[in-house]
């Protein structure tokens, strides 16, 4: 099951936080269809948010048609954003690959800022590169 998060000093409102938490994992194949999201409930207990902040999280995610309530058992994943096993299984090499970077970076001193700053710019000038080749 996902345990939620918040960053307050992202700049993300706490229910775009949550939708893309739960993206991610659906990404990754951290979660699969039939699986339960937390109870409203249980996630105001751990992260100290709104009960209608969660709830419009899930409705959102209802909505794209990701999850589906059902009542008095809860939130079940419908549908997953994952690629399928092997995209899955792709990941795990990476992953491995991007911890040892991430070790890498804390030796050099650099804290979690330091980081996502890192990735985020480099994956942008990625980006762009690409896209400047196909343009």
């Amino acid at each position: 099951m996902i345990e939620f998060h918040l960053d307050a000093r992202s700049g993300v409102a706490p229910y775009l936080q949550l939708i893309q938490q739960v993206r991610h994992a659906l990404r990754l194949g951290l979660l699969k269809e039939g699986d339960r999201l937390p109870t409203v409930k249980d996630v105001v207990a751990r992260v100290a948010i709104n009960p209608n902040t969660v709830l419009k999280a899930y409705r959102e995610l209802e909505y794209e048609g990701l999850v589906q309530p059902r009542p008095g058992l809860g939130t079940f994943v419908t549908r997953t954003l994952a690629g399928g096993d092997e995209a899955i299984a792709a990941h795990e090499p990476l992953r491995r690959e991007l911890t040892g970077w991430l070790g890498r970076a804390r030796a050099a001193g650099l804290d979690d800022e330091d980081v996502e700053a890192l990735l985020i710019s480099t994956f942008r000038e990625f980006s762009e590169e690409r896209a400047g080749r196909r343009g």
